[in-house]
């Protein structure tokens, strides 16, 4: 199968080729994976670049060149969800209120100065939120950007009643900008492109409690309608908006609940795998063990009260809450 690689591809190729540092290199490598289209004509040159990512990361360790990898965050749940915005901004009161948990929150600004991964579960969704230090000119952590490029999505996060709001929300994404970091509405493919990392986002406008706040949402969504998806949210209190938010952002996402079950047993209710939305079997037999997918002969699907116990084959196209039992 011919591997067709993009324009995207090529440039970053040609930009590793031109690094002078260990760091640029491992940036255009990345660049390279991120580009490259996936499907079985690149398997083994996608295995060749993440062999390469590994061992170039590993000889910067070794040698003391810790800067960009000391700090990195595991992915954990169906998608990586980073929280970003400027100093004060409400990141981690907004993380605080979707998890039920307790973070430092303090009212002055850069209370934030490592990643704090919470988890997030709402109606059998497993998401990470990782609550980020502030992204500002003034001040970014170096190691800021290298996570953001790795997640699966980008939360930005202002403060509405802050009069000089426009200027903070500018002031971040230019900062993001310089770090080769472009937010969007939508998820793009290819996610690189122009020597940018295109990452799916949506606006989150906190501390609509405060007078004049909501004047001020309305500007905003109103000019930033294009780029982002905006919502409005009091997270002084749990209330419905928060769950109608949550709910939002499942949906952008696009991910869809699988449950496994043994033969003749019943499914794991709680613990669903979650996919993208258009993954087919083939997918989560790889995201169960990689000997399913060698040896997979067929499946049985349960789940929508039609064909119950029928069989399915690699291709099949996955749906929500589809309950899949593997036969080897």
């Amino acid at each position: 199968m011919p591997a067709n690689l993009s324009p995207d591809y090529y440039r970053a190729e040609n930009e590793y080729r031109q690094a002078l540092t260990p760091q640029d290199k491992l940036e255009a490598l990345r660049a390279m994976l991120a580009a490259i289209p996936k499907h079985k004509g690149t398997e083994k040159m996608q295995a060749d670049l993440k062999k390469r990512i590994s061992s170039l990361k590993n000889e910067l360790q070794k040698s003391g060149r810790k800067k960009g990898f000391s700090i990195k965050v595991e992915k954990e749940g169906g998608a990586q969800i980073v929280l970003v915005g400027p100093p004060n901004s409400g990141k981690s009161q907004l993380v605080s209120r979707l998890t039920n948990t307790e973070l430092e929150i303090a009212p002055y600004p850069y209370t934030t100065r490592e990643p704090h991964p919470v988890i997030m579960s709402y109606d059998n969704y497993l998401l990470e939120l990782v609550d980020l230090p502030p992204v500002c000119s003034q001040h970014m952590e170096f190691w800021v950007p290298d996570i953001i490029k790795h997640s699966d999505f980008v939360l930005v996060v202002v403060d509405i009643s802050d009069p000089d709001v426009m200027d903070s929300l500018e002031d971040t994404l230019q900062t993001l900008a310089n770090a080769h970091i472009k937010l969007a509405k939508i998820q793009h493919q290819p996610e690189y492109q122009d020597r940018m990392f295109i990452k799916q986002s949506w606006l989150a406008c906190c501390k609509t409690d405060i007078t004049g706040a909501m004047e001020n949402y309305k500007i905003l969504k109103e000019l930033y309608a294009e780029q982002f998806n905006t919502s409005a949210l009091d997270c002084l209190k749990q209330n419905s908006d928060l769950d109608f938010f949550k709910k939002q952002l499942i949906a952008a996402l696009q991910l869809i609940r699988v449950y496994t079950k043994p033969p003749g047993k019943q499914p794991d209710n709680d613990k669903p795998y979650m996919l993208k939305r258009g993954s087919t079997l083939d997918d989560l037999a790889q995201m169960v063990h990689k000997d399913f997918s060698e040896h997979l002969k067929f499946a049985k699907l349960w789940g929508h009260g039609k064909f119950e116990g029928q069989k399915i084959n690699r291709d099949y196209t996955l749906a929500d809450n589809d309950i899949v039992e593997f036969h080897i």
